[in-house]
């Protein structure tokens, strides 16, 4: 049996990012894949049923790890994120710095964009300080986080906030109450150095309670220590700016001093600032300027160029009135938009016809259903779109033949 050296589409299990080790792993790894070969069909029938076999695989793997696009909305949130966590780095002591807060809706890529430009920050602060804390203590030079990511609890209260910022960084928290939570939390990001703070699924909270209220307080609070990325769907009607006023000089949302109501962990010393945040929206692509359908065709254009199929042609998704078809089957959402490519590249290759048609794409159906880690409820899984009424199904594409044992010795017949 081939190692794994010999199959580099086998990525292994995928690394947790809300553990420092996790992140650091993905950080480490994440533009490691390594897409199948480009070879024309007369290659791959000259090939052992075998190395079709396992080179099918590959394509389906590549399908499957689409390289994430820069798209102009994610690099308008890109920049302001970068100057947003840079001019924080800098400052010194318990100084407030300004955080930001990332709207969108579901699968229109918030947590990859943020999570990628983190992640570049963190390798150039390492670079920068020699992999080491340049404000360590004795004994604690190795513990460094430049950058920290961690989800929302679905029943986000300071307890499971703080408990979920803890085990970012693998301490222990057992027996501990609120206030040694929120001491606790304050001394892991001051002692691995954390920079930025990412809480992404921020919109879990629903502030008509009165933990929803303190959660927010315990955020402000540590923006005098470290960054704050706040990563949401539908921020603005959320309530997380019901507090805030905003300032039409600055474009900013300024809050008043976190307020003690008797319940709060946080020491007078760290409330006599205003908070301010930035929101920013992270919208789908549109359809309706010239600037937006060619923004479309070009991030389909680059897709194309990642197609593993024999019978493509030329622009598959660029050409005749493909762009407009799938714009209106995902309504420009980036993530939609890869689960049906997705999908219909595994269907051409299982099903020998090695090209995208809208025949074929409209037997793919968009399920999201089945998502794990995602609420519901907090609007993480979107409305799709309204979608073509399912053809009936060619026989041949009743089975899918790349994962059959006769698949490889079909595949030579094609």
């Amino acid at each position: 049996m081939a190692d794994s050296s010999q199959l580099p589409f086998l990525l292994g299990p995928a690394a947790e990012r809300t553990t420092a080790e996790g992140w650091a792993r993905w950080r480490q790894t994440r533009l490691s894949f390594t897409p199948a070969p480009v070879i024309s069909s007369g290659e791959y029938r000259a090939m052992s049923p075998r190395q079709r076999h396992l080179h099918d695989l590959h394509r389906i793997a590549t399908h499957s790890n689409l390289a994430i696009q820069e798209t102009p909305m994610s690099a308008a949130v890109g920049d302001l994120m970068r100057r947003r966590i840079q001019a924080g780095a800098f400052k010194g002591g318990e100084r407030t710095r300004p955080g930001l807060m990332v709207n969108g809706g579901g699968f229109q890529g918030k947590t990859e964009t943020v999570c990628a430009i983190a992640a570049a920050f963190e390798e150039e602060w390492l670079e920068l300080n020699s992999y080491l804390s340049p404000d360590a203590v004795p004994g604690t030079r190795d513990l460094i986080a430049p950058a920290a990511y961690v989800q929302t609890p679905v029943t986000a209260r300071p307890t499971s906030i703080c408990q979920a910022i803890l085990d970012f960084y693998g301490e222990d928290y057992k027996g501990m109450p609120l206030a040694a939570l929120a001491r606790a939390v304050r001394r892991s990001i001051r002692d691995h150095a954390t920079k930025v703070l990412v809480l992404d699924d921020i919109t879990r909270l629903k502030m008509h309670r009165e933990a929803d209220q303190d959660v927010l307080d315990l955020i402000r609070d540590l923006m005098s220590f470290t960054v704050v990325i706040l990563v949401g769907v539908g921020i603005p009607r959320s309530g997380l700016l019901r507090e805030g006023r905003l300032d039409q000089r600055t474009g900013e949302w300024l809050f008043p001093p976190v307020k003690d109501r008797g319940k709060s962990p946080n020491d007078e010393a760290a409330t006599q600032t205003e908070r301010r945040f930035r929101l920013v929206s992270l919208d789908p692509f549109s359809y309706d300027t010239p600037a937006g359908i060619a923004a479309w065709a070009s991030h389909l254009s680059g897709i194309e160029s990642q197609l593993r199929l024999f019978k493509a042609g030329d622009g598959p998704l660029t050409g005749g009135t493909m762009p407009e078809y799938l714009f209106r089957r995902t309504g420009g959402v980036v993530g939609l938009l890869s689960c049906l490519i997705e999908e219909a590249c595994m269907a051409a290759i299982g099903d020998g016809t090695e090209r995208l048609g809208t025949e074929l794409l409209d037997s793919v159906a968009i399920d999201l259903g089945r998502l794990p880690g995602r609420d519901p409820s907090a609007g993480e899984i979107p409305d799709l779109p309204p979608q073509p009424r399912e053809r009936e199904k060619r026989g041949k594409r009743g089975r899918n033949t790349v994962f059959d044992d006769r698949g490889a010795a079909g595949a030579a017949a094609r």
